[in-house]
Formats: C-alpha cells, structure tokens, sequence
C-alpha cells in the first residue's frame, strides 16, 4: 500500500525542494510540471531538471538520490536542460545530502499539507 500522496502542488514541492537541495551550492533550478522555475544553489543555473508530473516529483522526493533521478531521466519522467556536466555535479553534491530521520518525516508531513 503506497502511503504517499499521488499529487502536491507546485507551491509546496517548491517549498520541499529548498529544505532538500539546500546543502547543494551548485547553481541549478528545478521546472515542475506547471512551468514554476525553482532556482537552487548560488549563482545562476547551469542546469534544469525538468519534472513532468506531480507523481514524479513525490517520487523523487522519496528518495532524493542520483540513482533515483537517473532512473527518472532514462524513464523521461525527467528531463535535464543546459549543462549535462553541470548536471553531473550536482548529482555529486546530492550523494551528500544526508536526511535525518527528523527530516524525513518533516518532509514526509511536507508532501501531504497544502
């Protein structure tokens, strides 16, 4: 039984993007699926993942780890626009980003409000 919610809006993926990339210094942005831009790290993007739907997005934010937004781009659940070897840098950064338990949970609550 999936107990993670099919749909979030684009307001409140925004908001759960800042809270998870926001070790990554790295410029780089997000599109969700309605064209918000969410811009992330320092500096301008050198690279956008693309996110094409909600389900996507909630996916992902399961597990926010390379392999999973790899399996995503092959699937073309996500696409990448600008720099791929900018892109490849931040998939580095992320393999950093270590998730409490207390965090996993607020980001659990997270995708379930709005």
């Amino acid at each position: 039984m999936n107990m993670l919610p099919r749909r979030v809006s684009s307001r409140r993926a925004a908001e759960i993007l800042r809270a998870v990339f926001q070790p990554v210094v790295a410029g780089f942005a997000f599109r969700l699926w309605d064209g918000t831009l969410v811009p992330l790290g320092h500096g301008a993007p050198a690279c956008t993942a693309v996110v094409h739907r909600p389900e996507t997005f909630v996916r992902l934010m399961r597990a926010p780890t390379p392999l999973n937004f790899a399996e995503a781009y092959v699937e073309g659940a996500l696409d990448i626009e600008g720099d791929l070897f900018a892109a490849m840098k931040v998939a580095d950064a992320m393999e950093e980003i270590r998730l409490s338990l207390r965090d996993r949970l607020r980001l659990f609550m997270a995708l379930w409000r709005d």
